[in-house]
């Protein structure tokens, strides 16, 4: 599930410190290279990376990448550099601004990144190569097992799903698995932060003996289709078309194909092994909802948003707002009538903020709300809504292995997992687990907070405890 902003789509945020420039240099160093920093705000340190080109007309532009939060090549608006040493580097779609001075050898630049009314010192230093993220449990080739680019396709929806089969060393047939990701256009390792967890899960359940098929999203990597447009009852299909997929590869056994799904990808599973019972052996749910999701995204913003520090008017007045937008959606059927329903009620909301708020939206109030309205209009956010995954659920009747982390702050356990056991029970299902594992993330990651906004400073891509846990549950019902 994605992060729901604070009040708008903030990149970094951090706290004021006093500081002063450096000295005035004389002569401009050659700026054209790559320039790293790190920011420290109180949730951590965010590595920024500003990648610098020089222009035939003597001018100079800049992409700038945010490796732990997964952003890459965003566009620095205006690059300017003076011959007296001062830097100023603007970031319009984010709305920061750094500005700084050379240092007398020309391989730092010293000063101040300011975005949102807030602002943190930040030293750049000239590099050759980005730093790269550590990720340790991220496999490397060569591999123990063969890894075989495939493509098939959901013939009712028209779409062509492209994906990575990964296959145990032997003839089979081989337990299989389809691992399915979470909300918004993800690609086949479910990539986020700077983490691959599909990509450590699929090489953990190969290595003990079971097939995997992970695939990108529809819109994503090599796969056709429009991700805004699929529901998650659509994205369920293109489950089934998997294990349709598998079924017909001789390597697998077809009567013991799992789905593993993540957030809304749990959904997506229940969903598809509700429609095709004979198909699916059984199901493992990480951090999957069980609960409406009007009350999932209502919880998960204030649950972010304490974390993070905020007071509790804000708190309040993000609920009041997602609670009128919400109550347009589900209201108003026809999009354009709805459009002016929401652009009001934003408006209204924009028109509330303290003076600093303002401030700090000043020039981007109509962007930040069509990127509102775009989102909620989708046809995915109106079905995500309102559907309730209970009924569903209990409709199954193969095993099913639930867990949460502790400090799921997306998908929260307390709301979520008694929910799904007990639409479990009361559809009659006997074998099945749900459990909480202590300290960990929505990511399944061990971590301090839950916060979204650690996911990527954590080297940990995927709990080993968690693995293994998985690996036993699946082993234990589909074998090896």
């Amino acid at each position: 599930m994605k992060e729901k902003a604070w009040l708008v789509s903030v990149l970094i945020a951090g706290l004021v410190f006093p500081g002063v420039l450096g000295a005035v240099q004389a002569a401009l160093p050659d700026p054209a290279g790559i320039w790293a920093g790190k920011l420290a705000p109180p949730t951590g340190e965010i590595e920024l990376i500003f990648k610098i080109s020089s222009r035939p007309d003597g001018g100079y532009t800049a992409l700038l990448d945010v490796p732990v939060q997964g952003a890459k090549d965003i566009p620095v608006s205006k690059v300017v550099f003076q011959q007296d040493g001062l830097v100023r580097l603007e970031i319009e779609l984010i709305g920061a601004v750094f500005e700084g001075r050379f240092s007398p050898d020309g391989t730092e630049i010293g000063g101040h990144w300011r975005q949102m009314g807030a602002g943190l010192p930040l030293v750049l230093h000239k590099t050759e190569q980005p730093p790269a993220l550590r990720r340790p449990q991220e496999p490397r080739p060569p591999y123990p097992y063969r890894a075989e680019e495939v493509v098939y396709a959901n013939e009712k929806a028209g779409v062509r799903l492209a994906g990575t089969l990964t296959i145990p060393p032997g003839a089979g047939p081989h337990p299989a698995a389809i691992l399915i990701s979470g909300s918004g256009a993800q690609d086949r390792d479910e990539t986020i932060m700077g983490h691959r967890p599909f990509l450590v899960l699929a090489d953990y359940l190969t290595r003990r003996g079971f097939a995997v098929l992970r695939a990108d999203d529809r819109g994503v990597g090599g796969s056709t289709g429009e991700a805004n447009t699929a529901t998650t009852a659509d994205l369920a299909e293109d489950a089934l078309a998997g294990v349709g997929y598998l079924k017909a590869r001789p390597e697998i056994d077809p009567g013991r194909i799992a789905l593993v799904g993540h957030s809304e990808g749990g959904l997506v599973a229940v969903l598809a092994a509700a429609r095709a019972k004979e198909d699916v052996a059984c199901l493992v749910l990480l951090a999957a909802p069980g609960i409406p999701g009007e009350e999932l995204i209502l919880r998960q913003t204030e649950l972010i948003l304490r974390t993070a520090g905020a007071p509790e008017e804000v708190v309040r007045r993000e609920r009041r707002l997602q609670e009128r937008l919400f109550a347009v959606l589900k209201e108003e059927k026809d999009p354009a009538a709805a459009a002016g329903r929401l652009q009001a009620i934003l408006r209204d909301y924009l028109a509330s903020l303290s003076a600093a708020e303002k401030e700090a939206l000043a020039g981007r109030e109509e962007a930040f709300m069509q990127s509102q309205m775009g989102a909620l209009l989708t046809p995915w956010f109106r079905f995500f809504l309102t559907y309730d995954p209970r009924p569903a659920l209990r409709e199954l009747t193969c095993p099913v292995l639930a867990l949460n982390g502790e400090k799921d702050l997306q998908v929260p356990a307390a709301e979520n997992l008694p929910q799904i056991e007990a639409a479990l029970r009361a559809g009659g299902v006997s074998d099945f687990t749900v459990k909480v594992l202590p300290g960990l993330n929505h990511l399944f990651q061990t971590c301090k907070t839950g916060s979204p906004a650690e996911y990527g400073q954590i080297e940990e891509t995927f709990s080993p405890a968690a693995l293994t846990l998985i690996g036993d549950w699946r082993a234990g019902h589909l074998g090896r």
